[in-house]
């Protein structure tokens, strides 16, 4: 016998009765994690190649000079 709290039987009964709202709200939070991945205008971003070129160029002492198109 259980004296406080519900055991799972009874939460899932909760939630069957409650199944419509339960849908809802699952769908509300699918649909708004979809839209969070949408964007208009994404950033351009170096190629992987460009970057590792940067990183071992500097590594190895040579200087670096400003691209133009930053």
């Amino acid at each position: 016998m259980l004296i406080y709290g519900n055991t799972p039987r009874d939460i899932r009964q909760m939630m069957w009765r409650r199944r419509y709202k339960l849908l809802s709200i699952v769908i509300v939070i699918a649909v708004a994690v979809m839209l969070m991945g949408c964007t208009t205008a994404k950033k351009a971003t170096p190629k992987l190649g460009e970057g590792l070129n940067k990183f071992w160029d500097a590594i190895g002492g040579k200087v670096l000079t400003k691209s133009k198109d930053e």
